[in-house]
């Protein structure tokens, strides 16, 4: 199905000239005609918006791709997450210093992992040399090749989640480098519920959904669907989240599973447009204050991609044009997504892509930012 812009209905606002974004609309047309059935992008500066779609949201119906859909943003949650406890710290409530230990004793050891050691800070920049439970061969197995069509509707439980990273020898020793891990975040939302009594998902639904009045956006939990207006996700279950994928082996519709087996890693819908207004509010201010927000701009260089660099839930990125864009990417079974912005939140893009292979996200925000 041929790429078209978007209405100003689909937004809420005036939509920019196609031409304003001819090279972004470009870049979404590539990505969808190489891999996913279909993508989504919204752009905003200033009080310019543009949205771009390109390709099906259905492959049943044929339904097209609408900018409007909400969809699973995978690690996008971690920016949630982050923000949350930088605003418990400025409380008072907690320490970035605090350990790990200090917060949920005896929970992170075995096999050289000890909590006592690792800082909240060192979660939540993924220096602290836990081992990522995503990368698990039996969990790989179960949840990202086709035993994850028996297996969708399983449930993990976070205490689940870190002990099956405590079965596993850690990367390094806390602070001696630099690796992602999702299991950092899994017990980040656990100290959230220690240090509040109520889940890290009902903390972000009243200190940043709420007041942003974002409403595409939820934390489901273990509830299986993705609220209206939505499309499909798919995925060809290679066995490896977001894998290269054959054009001729076969697609499976993953839209309905069990989000908890990303949980506070990688739970959270949402919309375009919400994410955009998160990045936004965040990056300007509104969420936390000068002091907070620089300690999570403070970033860890990544040996292997010298252009990028991790703070506290947030990644910087250097692209060609030597613009410097803040966000963070998302992957989950059937959906690749991300949100970039500039260091004032004044320009920002969002987009997702309903399919898990073959996606060179990328593409749009070079094309987006530098205009190639």
């Amino acid at each position: 199905m041929p790429a078209s812009a978007a209405s100003a209905e689909d937004t809420g606002k005036a939509p920019t000239t196609r031409a304003d974004h001819d090279a972004t609309q470009a870049a979404l047309d590539g990505v969808v005609q190489g891999g996913p059935p279909g993508g989504i992008a919204l752009a905003q500066r200033g009080h310019d918006v543009w949205a771009g779609r390109a390709g099906t949201a259905d492959l049943a119906t044929g339904r097209p791709a609408r900018p409007d859909d909400r969809f699973r943003a995978g690690s996008i949650t971690k920016t949630f997450v982050a923000t949350v406890v930088l605003q418990l710290e400025a409380e008072g409530r907690l320490s970035l210093d605090d350990t790990v230990d200090h917060w949920l004793p005896g929970l992170v050891q075995g096999n050289g992992h000890d909590g006592s050691k690792i800082t909240l800070r060192r979660l939540l920049n993924h220096t602290s040399g836990i081992y990522s439970y995503t990368d698990d061969a039996d969990f790989k197995r179960r949840e990202f090749s086709t035993d994850f069509l028996r297996h969708r509707y399983d449930t993990w439980t976070p205490r689940q989640i870190v002990h099956l990273a405590m079965s596993h020898q850690p990367a390094f020793r806390p602070g001696a480098g630099w690796s992602y891990s999702d299991t950092n975040y899994v017990l980040a939302a656990m100290v959230i519920e220690k240090a509040t009594g109520h889940p890290y998902a009902r903390e972000i639904e009243r200190r940043i959904v709420r007041p942003l009045h974002m409403d595409a956006t939820t934390m489901p939990g273990t509830r299986t669907r993705v609220p209206g207006p939505s499309g499909r996700a798919y995925s060809k279950l290679t066995g490896e989240l977001a894998g290269p994928g054959e054009p001729n082996s076969p697609t499976y519709d993953v839209t309905e599973f069990n989000p908890s087996l990303a949980g506070a890693a990688g739970e959270i819908i949402s919309s375009t447009r919400d994410l955009n207004r998160f990045y936004q509010a965040l990056l300007s201010g509104r969420l936390l204050d000068r002091r907070q927000l620089a300690k999570m701009t403070t970033t860890e260089p990544i040996k292997e991609m010298p252009t990028v660099s991790y703070g506290l839930g947030l990644m910087k990125i250097k692209l060609s044009c030597g613009v410097d864009v803040w966000g963070h990417n998302g992957g989950i079974q059937g959906s690749v997504s991300q949100t970039m912005a500039t260091a004032d939140g004044g320009h920002v893009l969002s987009l997702n892509f309903n399919g898990d292979w073959n996606v060179h996200e990328q593409r749009l925000v070079e094309a987006e930012f530098c205009g190639a």
